[in-house]
């Protein structure tokens, strides 16, 4: 395993770094943001690029690389302050479960289009009651001959209102025992019975959060993802993938606030004409918060490189470590850069106190911090489990 990266990786950080200079938050994320107004341009260039595919299969239209080359692509967007949340549920949750236990012709229909981003696929498993624990999840799905029957409810369901349909998480019975167990369905948002409402959030973001009610929704048979019986491994193959995008994510905006506090401290001049870079009450905060953010990078790149290379139990471990430690390090290096600037770090000019909430969401989705450190206590210590 090696973090040196290859020609081509290191061809496609500078390319989306080219595409991201050019959405960059002050004069494009940052506004549309406040708009409330998804990033649709850079959603359909990123696509038309190849960058949103990074990880799916070539035949499909992907790129045939990894988690490791999309948790790239998203880096990079996020270092310009520019992240696109759905590249987390979409090609990275989404596409490695179809990918992985699709059928031919879910293949052939999601796979394609969400290689070039032509559509959008969101997923849905968060619950009102059930919070973390995916053992009490009570959306449930019967049968009504060959099709299926989905009676249930979501919470904070991401990007609803841009996709063309939702991977729901539904517990089936099975025929033998009568228990019920995890079972994947594609649905499509606008199936009779499935209804969504909007939720209002007290950040600024561009993707709206969603309340999702599934009333008696009739799906086919073709819509159930892969064994209706083997869901708790098709479920965990697209958490770990969703918790490496998100500490690309993290580690991007910590970039982000990192490159901004080191631009002002080198120009701002207050005390006999010396930068104020030059005093260690700043430089030494700062090289700090770089220090932790390059060893949440290295954790995100084993992650990526242990599930790229089919060690899934591996890449849960540092998946989650990766997760929890690019969140720290994210909200302490905006904390930071906005500290450097003073008064000043808080107008909308500077443009990172806005982004400050959106990094605080890391330390709560798609998995909070305390249940990382409830794996790490009992899968990576040998603690008794404690929940």
């Amino acid at each position: 395993m090696s973090f040196i990266e290859t020609d081509e990786q290191k061809a496609l950080r500078a390319a989306v770094a080219k595409l991201a200079a050019k959405y960059n938050f002050r004069d494009y994320a940052g506004p549309k943001a406040r708009r409330n107004e998804p990033f649709d341009e850079l959603w359909d260039e990123a696509g038309k690029l190849g960058f949103l595919g990074v990880n799916l299969p070539e035949e499909y239209g992907g790129g045939g690389a990894g988690i490791y080359e999309l948790a790239l692509v998203q880096e990079e967007l996020a270092a310009q302050g520019c992240g696109l949340l759905l590249m987390v549920v979409s090609p990275a949750i989404c596409g490695t479960i179809i990918t992985k236990y699709g059928t031919e012709a879910q293949k052939q229909e999601w796979l394609t289009t969400l290689a070039d981003g032509s559509s959008k696929m969101v997923f849905g498993i968060t619950e009102p009651d059930a919070g973390s624990n995916s053992h009490k999840i009570t959306t449930t799905a019967r049968r009504d001959g060959e099709d299926w029957i989905l009676n249930g409810r979501k919470i904070f369901i991401s990007g609803v209102d841009q996709a063309e349909a939702v991977l729901i998480v539904a517990r089936s019975e099975n025929a033998k025992t009568g228990n019920l167990q995890p079972a994947l369905f594609i649905v499509p948002v606008d199936t009779p019975g499935f209804v969504k409402t909007k939720q209002e959030m007290d950040i600024i973001e561009p993707d709206n959060q969603f309340t999702l009610f599934l009333d008696e929704v009739r799906l086919p048979a073709t819509a159930l993802v892969g064994q209706e019986d083997a869901a708790i491994a098709q479920l965990f193959a697209g958490l770990n993938p969703e918790r490496i995008m998100g500490a690309a994510m993290a580690v991007g905006m910590g970039r982000y606030a990192i490159d901004a506090a080191v631009k002002y401290a080198k120009e701002r001049a207050v005390w006999k004409g010396a930068p104020i870079g030059s005093h260690q009450g700043i430089s030494h905060p700062l090289a700090q918060v770089k220090i932790e953010l390059e060893l949440a990078k290295v954790m995100m790149q084993k992650a990526a490189f242990l599930y790229d290379s089919g060690d899934d139990f591996g890449a849960a471990e540092a998946a989650n470590m990766a997760k929890y430690a690019a969140a720290e390090a994210s909200i302490k290096a905006l904390d930071q850069a906005i500290q450097t600037h003073g008064g000043s770090g808080l107008t909308s000019d500077v443009g990172l106190a806005g982004m400050l909430a959106a990094s605080r969401i890391a330390r709560v989705a798609p998995v909070s911090r305390e249940m990382i450190l409830n794996f790490v206590s009992q899968h990576s210590l040998g603690l008794p489990r404690s929940y």
